[in-house]
């Protein structure tokens, strides 16, 4: 089951970052949900959630090429339904609070979300949604937008909410006068209008704003959705004319099924509904999980579907060494793109759909962005039978079964060692700017790059007769090297790419000092740290046990890599403290509130030990509040810790 878990999380993460991040998604919708839900199954079911876990947060991380802007209330994304008995379920979760609720029905607009901020009845800012806390600012490319205001009369600090569309009438029109740069789809074309560092781009896409959601209010805030749809309409906001208040689950249905019958005659492109509980009071009463309002639900609307031949399957390693089928396709236009391959899990998926080479399979572009494979086409006959190698296809060695997945035993087969030098440099990581894959396969082709330390000892010679490589380009990526050196602690022990540590896991084990400190650690003394398990902390013990391991960190020492640990305020608030916090917070999420402990000099644990100084514990708090009775440490509720936060304690 752990190794099932490690793999779902893994994958998503990769698939969110695809996703959200390079606006380049290489699957579908749906096989993320297929593999989300999963997961989710999983963790009830174990007890067990991985410090990186999707479930745990809001995928998609800004892009260096951009300044980051905080939000100042956290945006989430929403949790979604897609039968009528998840969408039933949730009408029941918002009965068991207030059996008189009412809810608004919405369309579900498929652009980039963004948040707009406001400061004495004045624009000052644009950003995206980010990762939820920070995002990135694009207030010169959303300036040249004409669908918002620059003036309002509140005069108080304001946070609104939209979603960056373009039209699909002005898509058509664009490609048409664009012949040299088609634009398939309008998610895509908006997204990379908003992102792009050329406001010129932005402009000539026309894209446009349409408003749904008062993020945050300094003062007077609303106190439902009509008041917050009303409120953005006397302001001047763009919204989009469809929005229905409903007293019962069935008027609710009823405007889905509206919106679905709808929604291929409109201008915009759509993927769903969105179902929220009107009142606020009800929405406080509700609360968050880590990813979602629990009072809010997206509708998805299934997909565009057709058939299509595959030509040939073929496999990809990656750093772990699994072996992944991809199914190359027979192109096939699906709601304005052209799909060419699909992602396929693992053998047995494979089997099961009954892919082979020449048959005839189902293809649907869920929730009308990315492809996958359904199954075989009824009926269809023949058709190669798709052969589970034996060898690794890139360097010959052995294939091991574990579970469902197959993986290379060569721990330096070539793909599998790109992927890992890949891992290093990337954005959470290393963070080494434009060293991107295409560029690490060619080092470690021509070079002979194996080691993360090999990248330290590139010099302007090493890219002579290289392809591509210009003297600005090779000064731009000597640079970002010698920046790299010098990285926090957390980022450095998460770009080794340890097995099973992901980024909170890295950020636990920093809370040590210094990798001499974490090389150090006992397999018992690892168990210890919250979310890690035997497994986990086999798999870091062994590393650092390593011999090969420990001559690589030595080199990359001796070559002038050196991570330091995050300084903190040594005044503050919570000065000198170690705070664990634990249960449900109705004021803000727990990630905002452990990023307010470590702003006012404390340090923000998430398992109780020893060294924990003070437990902030709301409703639902369980092992760590008996944990810290027991242990004789200090409990406080919410309503002490803001009094804390805004130096009222009398």
């Amino acid at each position: 089951m752990q190794q099932r878990m490690r793999y779902l999380v893994d994958t998503l993460n990769r698939w969110a970052h695809e996703y959200y991040v390079l606006d380049a998604p290489s699957v579908s919708d749906r096989e993320y949900d297929k593999l989300y839900d999963e997961l989710r199954a999983l963790e009830r079911e174990s007890g067990v959630v991985y410090p990186d876990s999707p479930t745990r947060h809001v995928g998609g991380e800004p892009v260096k090429a951009f300044a980051r802007h905080a939000h100042i209330a956290r945006l989430y994304s929403l949790d979604k339904a897609v039968t009528e008995d998840e969408l039933s379920a949730f009408f029941t979760r918002v009965n068991k609070v207030d059996g008189s609720a009412h809810f608004t029905v919405e369309y579900k607009f498929d652009g980039l979300t963004v948040c707009l901020t406001y400061e004495g009845g004045k624009f000052v800012r644009a950003t995206t949604r980010g990762n939820g806390v920070e995002g990135e600012d694009v207030t010169a490319q959303v300036l040249t937008i004409k669908s918002f205001p620059l003036t309002i009369s509140y005069t108080g600090t304001l946070e609104v909410r939209g979603e960056a569309i373009i039209r699909l009438s002005v898509l058509d029109a664009f490609n048409a006068s664009h012949p040299e740069e088609q634009l398939k789809n309008a998610r895509n074309a908006a997204a990379g209008a908003i992102r792009n560092l050329d406001p010129k781009v932005t402009a000539q896409r026309k894209p446009e704003i349409l408003f749904y959601d008062v993020n945050y209010m300094s003062e007077q805030p609303v106190l439902s959705q009509q008041e917050a749809m009303a409120f953005l309409q006397r302001e001047g906001f763009k919204t989009y004319p469809y929005f229905k208040v409903c007293s019962t689950a069935e008027e609710v249905q009823a405007a889905i099924d509206e919106i679905e019958l709808e929604r291929r005659k409109i201008d915009v492109l759509t993927d769903g509904a969105v179902v929220k509980t009107d009142e606020v009071r009800v929405r406080e009463q509700m609360g968050y999980t880590d990813k979602f309002p629990r009072w809010a639900i997206a509708y998805k609307f299934e997909a565009e579907e057709a058939e299509t031949t595959v030509e040939r399957v073929f496999w990809q390693v990656g750093r772990t060494g699994k072996l992944t089928p991809l199914a190359q396709i027979s192109p096939v236009d699906l709601a304005g793109a052209t799909v060419r391959r699909a992602t396929l899990n693992n053998y047995g998926d494979l089997t099961r759909k009954g892919v082979k080479v020449g048959a005839r399979v189902m293809v649907r572009r869920s929730n009308e962005v990315i492809p996958e494979i359904l199954g075989a086409v009824d009926g269809s006959t023949g058709g190669e039978e798709v052969e589970k190698p034996a060898r690794c296809p890139y360097c010959g060695s052995e294939v091991v079964e574990v579970g469902a997945n197959l993986f290379c035993s060569n721990s330096v087969c070539p793909p599998r060692v790109v992927q890992k030098l890949t891992h290093y440099c990337s954005k959470n990581a290393a963070d080494v700017e434009g060293m991107s894959e295409a560029t690490l396969t060619l080092l470690y082709e021509k070079r002979g790059v194996r080691n993360f330390s090999d990248l330290y000892t590139l010099t302007e010679e090493s890219f002579a007769g290289l392809e591509g490589f210009k003297s600005k380009k090779i000064a731009n990526l000597l640079s970002a090297l010698q920046e790299s050196k010098h990285i926090p602690l957390d980022r450095f022990l998460y770009a080794l790419g340890i097995g099973q540590i992901g980024r909170v896991a890295a950020r636990e084990l920093a809370a040590f000092g210094s990798v001499q400190k974490v090389a150090s650690l006992t397999v018992e003394e690892l168990v210890c740290i919250e979310d890690v398990g035997e497994v986990t902390a086999r798999a870091i013990f062994d590393y650092f046990r390593s011999e090969e391991n420990a001559q690589e960190l030595e080199r990359l020492f001796a070559l002038g890599v050196a991570p330091f640990v995050k300084e903190r305020r040594a005044a503050g608030k919570f000065a000198g403290e170690s705070v664990v916090l634990t249960g449900t917070l109705a004021s803000m999420s727990r990630t905002d509130a452990q990023k307010r402990v470590e702003e006012e000099g404390g340090v923000a644990l998430s398992s109780v030990s020893q060294k924990t100084t003070l437990v902030v514990a709301g409703p639902g708090a369980g092992s760590k509040l008996d944990k810290a009775k027991k242990l004789g440490i200090r409990v406080i509720d919410e309503a002490e810790f803001l009094a804390i936060l805004t130096g009222d304690t009398k």
